[in-house]
């Protein structure tokens, strides 16, 4: 079988109403599929105006608002329309993106059917409500992401530590890499802009620590603020630049009164804002792969991140970067001090990073999903 065969159904519960790590992977992936001559549906929630126009074909399946997170969409399962489009598009893998309703009647769809199925992993859910004072749901959470796992043919996740993470939770499913790649051109040391950075208020000899992402309390801005809190307490010169936009910003903005926001960047301006950094701060714990940390590499700007899912795949702890037990604030400044005074650690942190990140590209990573399609029916075929 050949990657012309392959007929591709992806449920999404994000596909490009808001923009995230997430639903940016699968617009790449369904660019990469479509270019090798895959056919491809794409079944999510939608918006009247959309982050940003949808890669392929986009049927639109009904949806309600999230409570508490009126940004996000639930779908409401797949309705009588949406199963007859299914039936009309005849595909041969299930692609299933999310582990929400959707996802879970698209996995009974595929089992009823004959249809072999894949889950791709973007999200670490069982981690959120720790941030919203809910811990108490996260073993049930973990039981049924681990059911809904492991009732799919293939699983792909983005690192090894989340790989490692679903074996301990108990699931049995076949688990492959699809890695993240890196807008090379987009992301480089060359991007850095003294003027842009002194538009800002931002002198020369200033060094910057950065944040990228959107601002929800879930990425760590809770930790965030401490350090910052904690590097202001210790006199480390500083500046604290802020790059995203999301609904704890107001909440976060008065925990780093200081810090400069940048509001939501794309583009090139987003890559003259990551290079524009000294040192990148990424507190989550939350990232399954860490697509930012990559980005901050690509330019060049040491990272300093929790040793968790995701950055213990990227950084070599005291190389390209530190590594640091989650929610430490003294480490974390700790770590941060190291690099903002000592430039020559600095650079060569840098450096180091940037050689790194040379070797994630789009294209080989967004192959390996083609390669497990191939395998699933490969498999199912006997």
């Amino acid at each position: 079988m050949q990657p012309t065969d392959l007929r591709v159904a992806i449920f999404s519960g994000n596909y490009n109403y808001t923009r995230d790590g997430a639903n940016q992977a699968l617009n790449l992936l369904v660019r990469h599929l479509l270019a090798r001559g895959v056919q491809v549906r794409v079944y999510s929630p939608t918006s009247r105006r959309p982050a940003f126009a949808p890669a392929g074909d986009l049927v639109s399946v009904p949806a309600i608002k999230l409570p508490g997170r009126a940004e996000y969409k639930m779908a409401r399962g797949v309705p009588a329309a949406i199963r007859r489009d299914i039936a009309a598009f005849a595909p041969n893998i299930i692609h299933v993106a999310a582990p929400e309703l959707l996802g879970h009647r698209a996995v009974s769809y595929a089992r009823r059917h004959g249809i072999a199925s894949i889950a791709s992993l973007h999200t670490r859910f069982e981690t959120y409500p720790a941030y919203y004072h809910l811990g108490f749901v996260v073993p049930l959470m973990i039981h049924l992401l681990t059911r809904f796992y492991n009732r799919v043919d293939q699983v792909v996740v983005p690192s090894p530590s989340i790989a490692t993470l679903l074996r301990e939770w108990g699931v049995t499913t076949p688990i492959g890499i699809w890695s993240r790649g890196i807008d090379h051109d987009r992301f480089n040391p060359a991007r850095r802009d003294l003027g842009w950075r002194r538009a800002l208020g931002i002198a020369d000899q200033d060094r910057v620590v950065g944040f990228l992402g959107r601002l929800v309390k879930e990425k760590g801005l809770d930790v965030f603020a401490d350090v910052v809190t904690e590097l202001k307490r210790r006199g480390v010169a500083h500046k604290v630049l802020i790059v995203g936009k999301g609904p704890a910003q107001e909440w976060f903005a008065e925990r780093v009164p200081e810090a400069i926001f940048a509001g939501f960047l794309s583009g090139d301006d987003l890559g003259r804002a990551v290079a524009s950094m000294d040192v990148f701060f990424n507190p989550s714990v939350t990232e399954t792969f860490g697509n930012v940390t990559t980005e901050a590499m690509a330019c060049g700007v040491p990272v300093v991140a929790a040793r968790a899912t995701g950055a213990v795949d990227l950084i070599d702890d005291g190389v390209d970067g530190y590594l640091v037990p989650p929610r430490d604030v003294g480490a974390y400044a700790d770590a941060i001090t190291k690099l903002v005074d000592n430039d020559d650690a600095r650079r060569a942190a840098g450096a180091a990073g940037h050689a790194k990140a040379a070797g994630y590209q789009w294209d080989k990573a967004n192959e390996s999903v083609i390669e497990a399609y191939l395998e699933v029916l490969k498999r199912q075929a006997g």
